[in-house]
């Protein structure tokens, strides 16, 4: 039984240029997700898919492995996750590498904890389901979430809920973005990670940070300082 973790980072990040190398609290982005891997144990190999040689070459600096460069049709804006660890598997199957598990963790995700990751490989195992991925609580009840209409007034998404309690409505959930455990076969084949063959890895809010625009790393800058002050977890 072979763990591999993915860690896809491509070079051309838009709204922050060259966020998975930039340098966040004394080492680039990527080495807090490469660190991670590593200590959790889980994994006989850490795989960073890129396109970028710098990218490739802080990886290698930090611990991982940069086997192959990711091609050009599975490197722009709109190439989703799936597709690129699906590349991954294949390559590895390529080689003749006996893989079971397969984690994609997100090369920005400063948060992640190696206890978490070996959460996530202990529900996978355990629940025998598709994926295990992580995910935090929503802060507001999104049954009562608001839109701004085109002429600038307000309209209430669930307006049948004006009158209930916040008390009373179904707590709601996100993608944590951070990783995602599946099985090889499930990546292979593509199946759908939100779906009822997968099960949550559940995070504290405080450990959840999204980070694609300038405004977002500010954010986790803050966030990871008081961590830090307060001896967070």
């Amino acid at each position: 039984m072979t763990s591999v973790a993915i860690i896809p980072a491509r070079g051309g990040s838009k709204r922050i240029p060259r966020k998975n190398v930039k340098a966040f609290f004394g080492k680039p982005m990527i080495a807090w997700s490469i660190e991670a891997a590593l200590k959790s144990g889980c994994f006989e190999r850490i795989i960073v898919s890129t396109d970028d040689e710098e990218i490739a070459a802080v990886a290698r600096e930090y611990g991982a492995e940069t086997p192959f460069m990711r091609p050009a049709d599975l490197s722009d804006d709109y190439t989703g996750t799936i597709p690129v660890i699906q590349h991954a598997v294949a390559w590895l199957a390529s080689t003749g590498v006996p893989v079971s598990r397969v984690c994609c963790l997100y090369a920005t995700a400063p948060f992640v904890s190696s206890d978490d990751l070996i959460r996530g490989q202990e529900l996978l195992v355990g629940e025998g389901c598709s994926y295990a991925f992580s995910v935090t609580s929503y802060a507001f009840p999104i049954q009562r979430a608001i839109r701004i209409k085109d002429d600038g007034r307000i309209a209430m998404f669930s307006p049948e809920h004006f009158q209930t309690r916040s008390q009373d409505l179904e707590e709601a959930w996100h993608d944590a973005g951070q990783f995602y455990w599946g099985t090889a076969e499930a990546w292979r084949e593509g199946r759908p990670i939100f779906s009822e063959d997968a099960v949550p890895v559940i995070l504290p809010r405080h450990r959840v940070q999204d980070i694609d625009t300038p405004e977002d790393w500010d954010r986790a800058e803050w966030l990871f300082r008081a961590m830090r002050e307060q001896g967070a977890s």
